[in-house]
């Protein structure tokens, strides 16, 4: 029987299958963070359970951490009791915790690749909705809610049914200044935040076995912003040379026989899916969204669209988005004025995310007005942009470095964009109030922040490149 990749996997992890059942599913790898994992621990606590596989499970601490110089201090009540239980629940517990300091703490969806646990053919759960973020290595990993994260510690499964499988398939080549999110962007603005909504999806074609892992893991990120359970691309040789010398990466004789197991993993030919969906490269520009949803975006060329042009069932949304971003209908996104820049998250915070946006800040100065900030996603990679000189660059040209961590991403910590204030950001959400209360986020690439950054509007980085 031919099957896709998604298949492959789920049918490897069925533990037990009954009819008119969720399935259950073996969970190869669980990642924890101090969210959504204290109100799990206290689960096995009150049940007298331990955790089913301490090998399998890994922790950080990353979306309430401080960014500041003096980042130990935790000044937000809320964030230190949240830090200090997941230390004390991984000590009692016996997980691995990669706090800060380490060396390797990190936003929770880049401490797995970085590490080389994140492995292909392998489920992967987190309390985080970017889970997705993992898929880019062939595993199949999806967010999961709190009780979930008790029951995977508990019992190393899950109760999970198969969704329906969806291929998009990127057609043609991507130009100067075309990045990773502005694919994924695209592709979102064209099926919309739902039109992944109950499907698994492989993203293919020759756009994408071009790209690196950290651009794939850009793309895999936001499958959840188009409603998807979560999104993979099949492993391959650039799969391979990225997690051979990883630290949990098997070695030897062990890594020949796995490199043989992925090879099993890519898609049957002549395999099918539920639904298949072709993204048009040609021609394409760099996008920006408009609105409070990943869907409400155009490229650079563009214009806020008028409502009447869209359908009648998005006008509504459309109007309220507009009204709390203050734009309106008709305006050209290349010149709209921003006061905040943020190039981090667990979507732009790898180390050739900063690489990009040192490039185009390279002997320049941030315009005057702005605030910029700059958020590695790790403290490798923090280490690594000391080792290359892309911290240098960036204080020069004015921008807020700071120590790894989640920050303007989702405003858990000090890093809030101001009320009415307007952010380039290369996050992944620009819903209300997700950077802070009252906050208006525009989505882009690195290297358009970048670009905003020294401009002081949104701009057109192809015309700096």
């Amino acid at each position: 029987m031919r099957r896709n990749i998604i298949q492959k996997i789920w049918d490897a992890h069925v533990v037990e299958r009954r009819k008119g059942f969720p399935d259950i599913l073996a969970i190869d790898l669980q990642l924890v963070h101090e969210v959504t994992s204290p109100q799990a621990f206290q689960m096995l606590r009150d049940h007298k359970l331990s955790v089913f596989s301490t090998r399998r499970t890994l922790a950080t601490v990353d979306h309430n951490v401080s960014t500041t110089r003096n980042r130990k201090i935790l000044p937000n009540p809320i964030s230190r009791k949240q830090i200090l239980a997941l230390r004390e629940n991984a000590r009692d517990f016996k997980v691995r915790l990669l706090d800060m300091g380490s060396g390797k703490q990190g936003i929770v969806h880049m401490i797995g690749p970085e590490c080389g646990v994140t492995l292909p053919g392998s489920t992967i759960v987190c309390g985080d909705s970017h889970t997705s973020t993992h898929g880019a290595f062939g595993a199949l990993a999806f967010g999961v809610g709190t009780s979930e994260v008790g029951y995977v510690l508990a019992t190393g499964c899950i109760l999970q049914s198969p969704s329906q499988t969806m291929r998009i398939n990127f057609k043609g080549h991507r130009e100067k200044g075309i990045t990773a999110k502005d694919l994924i962007l695209k592709l979102i603005e064209q099926i919309g935040v739902s039109g992944g909504r109950g499907y698994t999806l492989e993203y293919s074609g020759d756009a994408i076995r071009a790209l690196s892992m950290e651009e794939r893991m850009t793309i895999c990120n936001m499958s959840i912003e188009c409603g998807a359970r979560a999104g993979l691309v099949a492993p391959d040789e650039t799969t391979y040379e990225y997690l051979k010398e990883r630290e949990a990466a098997p070695k030897g004789k062990k890594w020949e026989e796995a490199i043989e197991h992925f090879k099993k993993l890519p898609t049957d030919e002549g395999a099918t899916f539920d639904r298949e969906v072709e993204v048009d490269l040609e021609g394409l520009a760099p996008m920006v969204t408009w609105g409070t949803n990943p869907g409400q975006s155009t490229t650079i060329e563009g214009h806020i669209p008028n409502l009447k042009d869209l359908a009648p069932k998005d006008r509504d949304l459309a109007k309220r988005s507009l009204e709390y971003m203050g734009l309106k209908p008709g305006t050209p996104l290349n010149g709209i004025p921003i006061e905040y820049v943020f190039i981090g998250s667990c979507t732009n915070a790898r180390l050739s995310d900063l690489k990009a946006a040192a490039q185009i800040m390279k002997g320049k100065k941030i315009a005057k007005g702005v605030i910029a900030y700059v958020v590695p996603g790790s403290e490798e990679v923090y280490r690594r942009a000391k080792e290359d000189g892309l911290i240098d660059i960036f204080i020069q040209a004015g921008v807020d470095f700071r120590h790894p961590g989640c920050s303007s991403c989702l405003a858990m910590n000090e890093d809030k964009i101001p009320s009415g204030a307007r952010c380039a950001s290369t996050s992944n959400r620009n819903f209300i109030g997700r950077q802070g209360p009252g906050a208006r986020t525009h989505l882009m690439s690195p290297i358009m922040a970048a670009a905003a950054a020294i401009e002081g509007k949104i701009v057109d980085v192809r015309r700096i490149l």
